[in-house]
């Protein structure tokens, strides 16, 4: 399976995955249940820097991206002073061993070699200190708004992204002490012209691992058939791993 092409969207990405109600709402639950406030944070797999940049209102904030084009985007629009910005893996984090009190991935872990990322993590964390995850939980696939346009979607998603006891036996497996996993069900409604522009803008990595006809006879079915607006939900998995037993 060839790899998503972030390089190619980073100047859209933000455009066509805008911050909005729900982004803060997963935002505030992230903060809380890691303990992110007021603590030297590191954001793996950072994108355009969205994230990053609201951390660096109340945390001390580092942040990584393999995307030397999403790092440039990050950098630009944030001024390059409020986060300390890197080009670098989740697999190979260019820091020292114990330098951060807490790390976070936002969807990222269907993305990166989990077990290398994940004991990377572990690595620059200090004792008691916190991976703070948010990916989708496998229910948010069961009735995803493009599943019907793009038959092979969900099948590649399921296989992206890991299970809540697939992640939580990986996390222990890194050697993490403690994992406990908690849910976050949201509602979304977005017109159809948003939709359709989502859509033409592949704004989600799973449009580059579908065949180019397949892509094409969905947007072809969207242009046809989609309602306004488009209601669909977003299915959460949160889960917190403490580095060390203390």
């Amino acid at each position: 399976m060839r790899a998503p092409d972030f390089g190619a969207r980073a100047a859209r990405y933000d455009e066509l995955r805008p911050v909005d109600e729900n982004w803060w709402e997963l935002f505030d639950a992230l903060v809380r249940a890691g303990d992110l406030r007021g603590r030297r944070v590191l954001e793996v797999g950072c994108g355009t820097g969205t994230l990053a940049t609201a951390l660096a209102e109340q945390s001390r904030v580092w942040a990584v991206d393999s995307s030397p084009e999403m790092i440039d985007v990050a950098r630009a629009r944030n001024g390059g002073d409020r986060v300390g910005w890197r080009v670098a893996d989740a697999t190979a984090l260019p820091f020292r061993a114990g330098w951060f009190e807490r790390v976070v991935m936002r969807l990222v872990v269907h993305l990166v070699d989990r077990p290398r990322a994940f004991a990377e993590a572990l690595r620059v964390l200090v004792d008691d200190g916190r991976l703070v995850i948010a990916t989708f939980d496998p229910a948010h696939f069961d009735r995803y708004w493009l599943n019907e346009l793009f038959p092979s979607l969900e099948r590649i998603d399921r296989a992206r992204f890991p299970t809540p006891e697939a992640l939580e036996s990986e996390l222990r497996a890194a050697g993490f002490a403690r994992v406990e996993l908690t849910r976050l069900r949201q509602s979304a409604e977005i017109s159809r012209d948003a939709a359709l522009e989502k859509v033409r803008g592949k704004h989600i990595s799973t449009f580059d691992l579908i065949d180019d006809e397949e892509f094409e006879a969905g947007l072809a079915r969207a242009e046809r058939e989609l309602t306004d607006p488009v209601g669909y939900s977003l299915e959460w998995l949160i889960a917190v791993a403490t580095a060390r037993a203390t």
